[in-house]
């Protein structure tokens, strides 16, 4: 009986090995998307952004599930507005810029303070029925070295 019990534990463990060794791969999987979102998003490739990011959305838990969400929403808008349509652009900013104010200004590494801003701006502008112009579309920009963490904006 001692000897079954050994053998069950032990197959535990290894099965807690392997799922503990499977969670950390996804883990540098998701990092690794994340950063091609980024620079999908800072090349103007805001489907392809959205795409991606959406991939590590399904799997994720709040409150990043939210923030990813945020960056979805804002990805999809500028794909809107390549493809000519104002009101979903307006909408989708909108949506995504209520999620990411949830969030402090620097978020994982980033502007995001920055980018809810230039997101404001365009969602004012578009409301205005002006067209902000592609010129002016953002990047979401990493966080300088040296730059304080302010608190959460709520």
């Amino acid at each position: 009986m001692l000897q079954r019990l050994k053998a069950a534990l032990s197959r535990a463990a290894w099965k807690f090995y392997r799922q503990s060794d499977a969670a950390a791969m996804k883990s540098a999987e998701k990092k690794k998307k994340f950063k091609l979102g980024l620079t999908h998003f800072n090349s103007r490739r805001f489907f392809e952004a959205h795409e991606i990011w959406e991939e590590i959305w399904l799997v994720e838990a709040e409150p990043e599930k939210t923030f990813l969400q945020g960056l979805i929403q804002l990805a999809a808008a500028y794909h809107h507005y390549e493809r000519g349509n104002p009101d979903g652009t307006e909408s989708l900013l909108a949506s995504g810029i209520v999620k990411l104010s949830r969030f402090p200004e620097h978020h994982q590494g980033l502007s995001i303070g920055e980018l809810r801003a230039a997101s404001k701006q365009w969602a004012r502008l578009l409301g205005e029925r002006k067209d902000p112009g592609s010129a002016r579309l953002p990047r979401i920009e990493s966080r300088k070295v040296g730059t304080s963490n302010p608190s959460r904006t709520r």
